[in-house]
C-alpha cells in the first residue's frame, strides 16, 4: 500500500538556521532517503522550494486566475514530500518516524487513493 507523507516546517525557522546546522539537516534528509531505497519502502521524494515562488491556480465559472503565494496562508508551509510502499499505517507512521528533519517540523501521513477510470471498473480494453 503507497502512503504520502508531507514534510511540513516554518519558512522563518529554516531562514534563520545557520548554514553550520541547515547542511546536517539537509545531509539527513538525503541519508534518509537513502536508507529506506535500500529498505524497499522508498517510491518518490523531493524538496520544495519555498513558497513565495509558488502560483496557485482557481478554476471558477471556466476562467482560469493565478495568484503568486500558496494556496493558505498558514504558520507551517509543506516543504517537501515521500511517497512509500509500507504493509499499513503503523509501518507507514515508523517509517516516517525516522525523517531526521522532522525535529523542526510536522509530517502528515495519508494513504494514497489510487483512483480507477470508470471503463477500467467494466472491464473494458484501455
Amino acid at each position: 500500500m503507497k502512503f504520502m507523507f508531507m514534510i511540513y516546517h516554518d519558512e522563518n525557522v529554516l531562514d534563520a538556521m545557520p548554514e553550520t546546522e541547515m547542511q546536517p539537516l539537509v545531509d539527513s534528509a538525503i541519508e534518509y532517503a537513502e536508507e529506506i531505497r535500500r529498505s524497499g519502502h522508498y517510491v518518490a521524494s523531493d524538496a520544495l522550494q519555498r513558497t513565495r515562488t509558488a502560483r496557485t491556480v482557481r478554476i471558477r465559472a471556466g476562467k482560469a486566475s493565478t495568484t503568486a503565494g500558496p494556496f493558505a496562508e498558514t504558520k507551517e508551509q509543506l516543504g517537501g514530500f515521500f511517497v512509500i510502499e509500507a504493509k499499513d499505517m503503523d509501518e507507514a507512521c515508523a517509517v516516517a518516524a525516522r525523517f531526521p528533519p522532522a525535529r523542526v517540523g510536522v509530517i502528515e501521513i495519508r494513504p494514497v487513493q489510487e483512483l480507477m477510470h470508470s471503463r477500467d471498473r467494466r472491464g473494458l480494453p484501455r
